[in-house]
């Protein structure tokens, strides 16, 4: 059995995450435990302005195998990975000739891209260049090679976040622009949803090529660790939309896309909350990371309603540690939901409430 020196536990973890996103640990949950690290420390102090240049890859492997360290004195859920933050936007919007920008976040260790829109009008959609002869291609390729190096018999390396659909048409031309081509251009949206198919298979593709699985799975930043070869997908454009436009315009490239792999992890932000149902209800789902944002009730605080609109679904959201102490005190927690508690005081604390995660019953 292959194991990770950075999590002692991993055999054991891997089967209750099996059960969970088979669907069969409705009444059980799961938790993973951040606690106090050095390594964030050090990274805001050697980033004290967000806006970066691209980083030395070789730096990036050097913090995650000092960031993830932490995870060997962790008995939690928890499947230590590192993530392709670098790529994680902008990768696509430069693939295609965008002019990528980079940003320091050092709350997680993150440096994660953007590209501004890339189109001035439409009319220059047919002459966007060809991904493959990108530089950013090859450079997407050797970072992933030093970090399956890095990585090896450490810790895992996360699948990252996809850009297709209506995220890589804002990649285009932005939001506001987006939104109007619905109804103004629809032929072209349909024709860059295509493109975008295409170019985010390719990316998705090459990974599963490069990063071989973990005990026949993927390792995930959101959800740990799910059986096959797993893809994290997005539909942040129709949290602004009805339910119809998702239907309309958004379920069908989700869902091509899906077939593809062995299924797909989603998020659904706060404002996006009322497309539950129909995300849920999406082919070869495995999990849902449900996010808060301000304006909207703690994801946490409100689990019962929402595990009444996706009854089997598996759940993964935040929580802090002491409201997740008292829920799990107090024999509040949801089952079937693995709980990302925030701010634990240190590794001992989160062992103890470990134990007590692992004997609850919802």
């Amino acid at each position: 059995m292959e194991t990770l020196s950075y999590k002692p536990n991993a055999g054991a973890v891997v089967e209750r995450l099996r059960r969970l996103y088979a669907r069969q640990a409705q009444d059980e949950v799961f938790a993973s435990f951040e606690i106090p690290n050095p390594a964030l420390d050090r990274f805001a102090a050697q980033h004290p302005t967000p806006f970066c240049e691209y980083p030395d890859p070789h730096e990036r492997v050097r913090f995650w195998q000092d960031a993830l360290s932490v995870h060997a004195s962790l008995e939690d859920d928890s499947v230590p990975c590192a993530y392709l933050s670098e790529f994680d936007q902008g990768l696509y919007g430069g693939l295609v000739g965008g002019d990528v920008r980079f940003v320091a976040h050092p709350e997680n260790g993150w440096v994660s891209s953007m590209v501004p829109p890339l189109l001035k009008t439409w009319s220059d959609f047919d002459r966007l260049p060809d991904p493959a002869a990108s530089p950013w291609l090859e450079c997407y390729r050797s970072q992933m090679k030093l970090f399956v190096e890095g990585a090896r018999g450490r810790f895992g390396v996360s699948h990252f976040i996809m850009i297709d659909s209506l995220n890589f048409v804002y990649e285009l031309v932005g939001a506001t622009a987006t939104y109007t081509a619905l109804t103004d251009e629809p032929e072209m949206v349909h024709r860059a949803v295509n493109f975008a198919y295409d170019l985010n298979l390719m990316v998705q593709r090459m990974f599963f090529e490069h990063v071989p699985l973990f005990q026949s799975g993927t390792v995930s930043n959101m959800a740990q660790w799910i059986p096959g070869r797993i893809v994290s997908e997005s539909v942040d454009p129709y949290h602004m939309t009805s339910v119809k436009y998702f239907e309309t315009w958004g379920r069908e490239p989700v869902e091509r896309m899906l077939a593809n792999f062995d299924g797909g992890v989603m998020h659904l932000h706060g404002n996006g909350r009322h497309l539950l149902e129909a995300v849920a209800s999406i082919a070869k789902l495995k999990a849902l990371y449900l996010g808060d944002d301000r304006g909207y009730p703690e994801a946490a605080d409100v689990l019962p309603q929402l595990r009444q609109r996706a009854a089997a679904l598996p759940f993964v959201t935040q929580i802090p540690y002491a409201s997740f102490v008292e829920k799990l005190e107090r024999h509040e927690l949801t089952g079937g939901v693995f709980y990302k508690v925030k701010g634990a005081p240190d590794a001992g604390s989160a062992n103890r409430v470990t134990e007590k995660v692992r004997a609850y019953r919802a």
